[in-house]
């Protein structure tokens, strides 16, 4: 299996499984999710049920496009947190490292970056890239997922076995590599 993965979900309820599948995925290394998808493809409610895989109650999770961050801490993992980061609004990179974003890159915590495409270059270069679709079926999703180095990749290993396992997504053939700039 190589670094890339793509699968369908069927409604908003099998969105959030294959988040929590992913939160059961990452190991004390942590993770960087970078998400893009066009308005209304689904992913705050990916991150809902990622924060609820890493027990953050899922109804404090919104979307930050106007506070930019929101950090929860996350159950049962020391003083490990999840933060949430939504780039709608920035127009540069100097915006996002002025609200801390490098800080949140610490060893061990989770940071989901919603329309991390429109700043490419700030991402680390270590990251689980993740496009979101509208299917042609009006609540299912189609998901691009991406590797972008070795620890994205086993975390993107352990994720599709978990996937292999829910009857709500259907895992499609890998795309060959990343569409994004």
């Amino acid at each position: 299996m190589g670094s890339a993965l793509r699968f369908r979900s069927r409604a908003p309820d099998a969105t959030r499984s294959a988040a929590r599948a992913l939160a059961a995925a990452i190991d004390e290394r942590g993770l960087v999710l970078a998400l893009a998808g066009k308005l209304g493809t689904g992913k705050t409610v990916f991150v809902k049920g990622l924060a609820d895989g890493l027990g953050v109650d899922p109804e404090l999770v919104g979307s930050p496009t106007f506070t930019i961050v929101h950090e929860y801490p996350a159950a049962g993992v020391g003083d490990r947190c999840m933060a949430h980061v939504d780039l709608y609004r920035l127009e540069s990179e100097a915006e996002l490292e002025a609200v801390g974003f490098l800080d949140l890159l610490a060893d061990g915590a989770v940071v989901a970056i919603e329309w991390a495409d429109r700043l490419p270059g700030a991402l680390p270069a270590e990251r689980l890239e993740l496009r979101l679709t509208r299917d042609p079926e009006p609540e299912a999703r189609g998901f691009e997922v991406f590797a972008t180095g070795p620890d994205s990749a086993r975390v993107l290993a352990r994720w599709r076995a978990r996937l292999a396992d829910l009857d709500e997504i259907e895992l499609r053939p890998e795309a060959a590599e990343s569409s994004w700039p």
